[in-house]
Order: structure tokens, then sequence, then C-alpha cells
């Protein structure tokens, strides 16, 4: 697995620590919300945006009830606000070049855009153009199984290409698959019947091309993606920088 692979993998299991303190609930209220105000309603049946937002809040543990809630807010049924909220992603680089592309969503646009300028340069980075990393990511389902060996990784690999999946990749003890975006429950569905469990699921924003950072770069990069994310108004931080191994078990292990 590559350095970028597990750097996103470990937020992945950071996340699900953050998520007991309350502080990603509220990001992935804002998630449902929206899915349900920009996605087509609010039958997850019928509007495949919320029922990956509703999959990814039950995989933090987010309770039920603010499930519920979020979705009728987005219905404009439960709150004030929701319809003020805006998408917007901002692009950059980080110490040693790599790219850097946040989602955010947002109640006031210049109040947001100061924050994660002001964050870039704190950390050593630059806020861009819009425009000048996007063209580098593709939006991509992407599924993470930690397996035994590659024989176990080609035959799970297989099955996840026999149930949609466009391409997988097998390295360091781990399997990566790759889907569009509207098949990525399909396939995990199909894993998981075979009790098969993933470190992590989810769409994300997949690099075309990465660039290996030294490691003072990598540590800095680190520390600049994990500022970004703890932004009220980001919700997620993606980058096309590759992190050396050693770097990135001193990031897991102070995680």
């Amino acid at each position: 697995m590559s350095g970028h692979s597990k750097w996103s993998t470990i937020k992945h299991q950071k996340g699900a620590a953050d998520a007991r303190r309350g502080a990603i609930f509220t990001k992935l209220s804002r998630d449902i919300a929206l899915a349900v105000r920009d996605g087509g309603g609010a039958d997850p049946e019928m509007n495949f945006r919320l029922r990956l937002s509703i999959e990814k809040a039950k995989n933090s543990n987010m309770p039920q009830d603010n499930i519920v809630r979020a979705v009728k807010r987005g219905a404009g049924e439960g709150g004030e606000g929701d319809e003020r909220l805006e998408e917007i992603f901002y692009e950059g680089y980080g110490p040693g070049g790599g790219a850097i592309l946040l989602h955010a969503v947002t109640t006031n646009r210049n109040r947001t855009a100061a924050e994660v300028r002001f964050t870039f340069n704190r950390g050593g980075g630059n806020l861009g153009e819009s425009g000048c990393v996007a063209w580098n990511f593709e939006t991509k389902g992407v599924i993470t199984v930690a397996v035994s060996d590659d024989d176990q990784g080609e035959e799970l690999g297989l099955l996840a290409i026999d149930a949609g999946a466009e391409d997988i990749k097998i390295e360091d003890g781990f399997l990566e698959i790759f889907t569009a975006p509207e098949t990525l429950l399909t396939v995990q569905a199909v894993l998981a019947e075979q009790g098969v469990a993933a470190e992590s699921s989810e769409v994300s924003r997949v690099p075309k091309t990465t660039i290996m950072l030294e490691s003072k770069e990598a540590e800095q990069t680190l520390r600049l993606l994990d500022s970004l994310e703890e932004l009220a108004d980001v919700q997620k931080a993606y980058t096309s920088a590759d992190f050396p191994s050693e770097v990135l078990e001193q990031y897991q292990a102070a995680s």
C-alpha cells in the first residue's frame, strides 16, 4: 500500500476516534442535510448520495437520532439555516509541493476562505486558484481490506471485480478496491456477504499522480492536513502527497 493510501486509512481510523468526542458529528450532519437538499430528497432508496452519507455516519457510530434530525433539517423540517449551506472546494499546495484539495461546507464563504488561507500559510503551504489541482483528482469509491497474503487479496479482488469494481491494488497486506461512486455500496455488500470487513469504505478524491515527500516536508504536510481538517467548515482534505513509511508510523503512533 502506498504511503498516500496508508495516510487515508489512518485518517479513517483517527476519524472514528474523533467521532467519540462528537467533533465529527456536525460535519456528518451537514453531509446528510446537503444530500437531502441537493441529492434528491429524504428517501435513501431513491437518493444515492444520502444513502452514502448515512452509511458513513453509521460507520462513525453517529446515533440514529442524530441521523434522523439531519435528514429532517435537510428537508426543511427540523432546523434553521441549512438552506444557506454552501459547498466549496479549495485548492492549494503543501510543503514539498503535494497538491491539496479541500471539500468545505459553509454558511459564510468569506470567513471560511480566510481561515483556510491562514491555515495554509501557517503550515508552510499556499492556497491556490480554483482549478490549480482539481484536475489531478478523480472521484472514486475506495474500499480498503486487510488481507493475510497476496493470494487472499487476489481472491477477494476478483470477487470485487465481478461485483462491479473497476480496479484493485494489493500491497503491504492490504487490498484496495476502486469503484465508480454509484457501485461502492454494491461491492461493499458483496464483500460483507463473504464475511469481509473493510478497514475503510468511502467515496474519495483519488489523485491520478502522487509525489513522494522527504521526511521533513512529509511531517509538515501531515500537520497541515490535520490543521485543515480541524477547521469547522472543512469536511475533508485530499492530497497527492505520498509519505515515507517511517514518518507515517510516527504519525499513527501519535494519533
